[in-house]
């Protein structure tokens, strides 16, 4: 199964829909990357444990797809 990551023009229109990074403590994993793995397991339906490291850390894309489908990321319109 092939897939491509994001482009340019897509994540200008995600990025604004995204909450802001905090101003303290620990940096936030990049969220584009973020959004890749997300869209990766998605699109392939392996299970998250099995998300190639090009992604970035699992439990990182299964928090933030949770944390986001509770506050309401993806039901926003701006």
């Amino acid at each position: 199964m092939r897939f491509s990551c994001i482009d340019d023009e897509l994540w200008g229109f995600i990025e604004p829909l995204l909450p802001p990074l905090a101003s303290e403590g620990r940096p936030r994993a990049d969220d584009r990357r973020t959004i890749n793995a997300i869209l990766y397991i998605l699109k392939t339906g392996i299970p998250w444990d099995d998300l190639p490291e090009e992604y970035g850390d699992d439990v990182t894309a299964w928090r933030r797809l949770k944390e986001w489908e509770e506050k309401g990321v993806w039901t926003r319109r701006s």
